[in-house]
């Protein structure tokens, strides 16, 4: 299993959200590429990007920042956060980004998210954040109408290969991460799920990694200190 720590952008800087609400903010760096630059001395291969910005409306607020950790790192960069036309998707491929989430857009723009899959193939993942049972989006403020078996089925049919998948309750809470959940998704599915949320301790790891689950991202736990990075990277293996 892959351990993806996280770097959360809002205007330039690496932040965190408590349960997705903007107005609970905390700042954790003020430079991201300093921030990525850790990682990858921990031990990190990957990198989990959100442009919270971009999240709440759109465009591509952070570009600049989100090019210079792929110039300057040698990090797999998986970026999400309001990427909703062709537009943004090139622009963010064209800056080295290897692999973009999804979120809103392959909920509400079916034609869309075809037309990005087809192109680009296993680059495009898909993010599902999960309120109540069913996939939220517009930064977590809304529920659509699709549970997540119902939209986990349409993303394998379409042939996604990689799901992010948050529960909206677990994130940021330092609860522990939803274990049932991701059991069920990867009995059900024959994609590569990375469970997002509510990772707070070694001890999830080891029961994610157990799973045999592509993946687990790791935010407020590592920025706390409650996960060692290089400890989480050794259990995942």
């Amino acid at each position: 299993m892959l351990i993806f720590p996280a770097i959360d952008l809002f205007e330039g800087k690496a932040v965190r959200l408590f349960k997705g609400d903007y107005a609970k903010m905390t700042v954790y760096n003020e430079d991201p590429l300093a921030q990525a630059k850790e990682f990858e001395e921990k031990g990190a291969a990957v990198l989990h990007m959100v442009d919270l910005e971009g999240a709440k409306s759109g465009g591509t607020p952070n570009l600049e920042i989100i090019k210079k950790v792929s110039e300057n790192t040698n990090l797999f960069i998986e970026l999400g956060g309001g990427i909703r036309n062709m537009k943004t998707v090139e622009k963010y491929i064209a800056v080295g980004v290897d692999r973009l989430i999804l979120g809103t857009a392959a909920v509400t723009d079916e034609a869309f998210l075809k037309e990005a899959a087809e192109k680009y193939k296993e680059k495009i993942a898909v993010g599902v954040d999960i309120k109540d049972g069913f996939v939220a989006i517009k930064g977590w403020t809304e529920k659509s109408d699709y549970t997540l078996n119902e939209f986990c089925k349409k993303l394998q049919d379409l042939g996604i290969r990689t799901v992010i998948c948050t529960d909206i309750s677990k994130d940021g809470a330092m609860k522990g991460a939803n274990l049932a959940l991701y059991k069920e998704l990867c009995e059900k599915f024959d994609m590569d799920f990375i469970a997002s949320g509510g990772v707070s301790s070694l001890e999830d790891v080891k029961e994610l990694a157990k799973m045999n689950l592509y993946g687990a991202i790791i935010g407020k736990a590592y920025y706390t200190g409650a996960i060692d990075l290089k400890e989480a990277i050794e259990v995942a293996k």
